[in-house]
């Protein structure tokens, strides 16, 4: 296909609609991406996913920082993109996205208008959705908010993670991605703005605060979060040993309903079991991770760890 596209992209999910859109021999003249950036306690210099994909191949890469800078705006002009399309990147200026002929869109991880924002994979799961989806859309001035191209429906299983989710999305939207082009350039998908009611649930970003454990909640949405929020960044909750306090995170837990007369909030260990105790039964905490530690089964836990008959969380 002779019509040429820009592609900005930065992490694995982008990864995969570059691949396809490659695969399916879409013109890609040229990818934008991030920065390298120091990563790990080395601190050594990282490349992002996109990036790597891009070098295998042979594609022109730029990593601007300052994504108005000159030199910028006139490579692009260059490259004289018909199109260009946005996954998992920053957001763009109005003297980017306006710049090739046949618009900018973006692949958003939900149904718009639901789940606006930066973590709407982590968000569906969290808030116990039973379908999320991707959503193709042209950018404009405003977050998540352009009309819509093209949906497609994605169901949300039982034993969902953020994680799982975000594979599934990927696939799919790599090949909603290919089909937007493919309308676009043949002038058979039609926009339509998104109608907002005020009753659509949002999906802000991920920060210290909203990552932390609500013990208070019944256990269905305490283990939820922990699967919303698993592979990464991981849910936290404060674990007080003998009064001294830290931060641990849960990746994988299960529900015990069971009736008991112990005191809320308490760690207890049980046939090589963590379990938390909760009004309605037990959390049992399978895959932790304790201060300065890796994650690890609870099993491998206590088999090299000692802990205080004085557990509990907060």
């Amino acid at each position: 296909m002779s019509q040429k596209i820009v592609f900005f992209g930065t992490p694995p999910f982008a990864v995969r609609c570059l691949e396809k859109i490659v695969a399916q021999k879409f013109n890609v003249v040229a990818v934008v991406t991030a920065p390298d950036r120091p990563a790990g306690r080395g601190r050594q210099m990282s490349q992002s996913a996109v990036k790597e994909f891009a070098e295998g191949q042979n594609l022109p890469i730029l990593q601007p920082t300052n994504l108005q800078a000159p030199d910028f705006i006139e490579q692009l002009q260059a490259w004289a993109p018909d199109l260009m399309v946005v996954v998992a990147f920053r957001m763009l200026p109005k003297v980017v996205w306006s710049l090739p002929p046949k618009g900018t869109f973006n692949l958003h991880a939900s149904l718009l208008p639901h789940y606006r924002g930066a973590a709407p994979i982590n968000w569906a799961i969290i808030n116990r959705e039973k379908q999320s989806g991707v959503t193709t859309f042209y950018i404009n001035e405003e977050i998540d908010t352009g009309e819509i191209l093209l949906q497609e429906t994605v169901a949300i299983e039982e034993e969902d993670t953020a994680g799982s989710l975000h594979d599934k999305l990927a696939a799919k939207g790599s090949e909603l991605v290919c089909k937007t082009l493919k309308g676009l350039f043949e002038g058979t998908v039609v926009s339509k703005k998104q109608q907002w009611k005020g009753t659509e649930k949002v999906a802000p970003k991920l920060n210290k605060e909203n990552v932390m454990i609500d013990w208070s909640q019944p256990l269905e949405f305490i283990h939820a979060k922990i699967k919303g929020l698993s592979p990464y960044p991981g849910a936290k909750t404060y674990w007080i040993e003998d009064q001294n306090s830290s931060i641990i995170k849960i990746f994988e837990a299960e529900i015990i309903i069971e009736e008991h007369d112990l005191k809320h909030n308490q760690v207890i260990i049980r046939d090589q079991k963590i379990l938390i105790t909760h009004p309605s039964g037990f959390l049992n905490c399978k895959v932790l991770q304790l201060p300065n530690k890796k994650s690890m089964s609870a099993n491998d836990l206590l088999n090299g760890s000692r802990f205080s008959s004085k557990l509990e969380v907060k």
